[in-house]
């Protein structure tokens, strides 16, 4: 009933409607239809989408909380920060779509996140412009990879394809271009591969930027590079 109707619900009836459908998916109409109320409801709440995707991006990002106790040492700490992040993008495809690295989100759930990943290298000598430099270098790692998941949501929602069939229905393609010629050290490492091809996976490849990009701070972070 109407009279039962909270912000609290609407958001998260407009979360798992996202969760289930994607971000374009999400209607004010469709939320209410969701909680069986009057189509106008929720903006006794709510003023409109824009406003409830807000509120559903903070209700996310608020998920999850850290130790009160951190890991000793910057680098656990920004690990521990960044699989975090990666573990809500992961529950919420949608999430990664919102908010530019130019353009932040200003979230009180999310600075949460910032905080956490600001006080891991704080303490370092480092200079503001650099923190912050090096918390969004970070951040961008994570959403970067993590808008992908919502895109191969789709991709098989519009093709009934999953990835690897898709793949597989670009056989031909993938022929004329190691044919040509034109490619010899892709089409080498395509030889190599063998018959099961390459394995895209998102998670290695989130974990294999994260030691990456991290190692190469390192120097900045601990003062071997000034």
């Amino acid at each position: 009933p109407d009279r039962e109707l909270t912000l609290d619900r609407i958001v998260r009836a407009a979360v798992d409607i996202a969760d289930a459908e994607g971000l374009a998916a999400l209607s004010m109409r469709g939320v209410a239809a969701r909680l069986g109320v009057a189509a106008m409801s929720p903006y006794r709440h709510v003023p409109g989408k824009d406003e409830l995707v807000l509120l559903m991006a903070d209700a996310a990002f608020g998920e999850e909380t850290y130790p009160a106790e951190p890991p000793e040492g910057w680098r656990a700490r920004l690990e521990l920060g960044a699989r975090t992040l990666w573990t809500l993008y992961r529950r919420h495809p949608w999430l990664a779509q919102l908010g530019a690295l130019t353009r932040p989100l200003l979230l009180p759930n999310l600075m949460v996140h910032g905080e956490w990943a600001l006080a891991a290298l704080d303490g370092h000598g480092l200079d503001p412009g650099t923190l912050f430099d090096l918390h969004v270098l970070v951040y961008g790692h994570v959403q970067g990879l993590a808008v992908h998941l919502e895109w191969e949501a789709h991709a098989q929602a519009a093709t009934g394809q999953t990835e690897d069939q898709w793949m597989d229905s670009r056989a031909p393609a993938l022929r004329d271009l190691t044919a040509s010629g034109r490619f010899p050290v892709f089409t080498g490492a395509v030889a190599a591969l063998g018959e099961h091809g390459y394995d895209l996976d998102l998670d290695k490849i989130f974990e294999l930027g994260l030691r990456a990009l991290l190692d190469g701070v390192a120097p900045m972070v601990e003062g071997r590079g000034r």
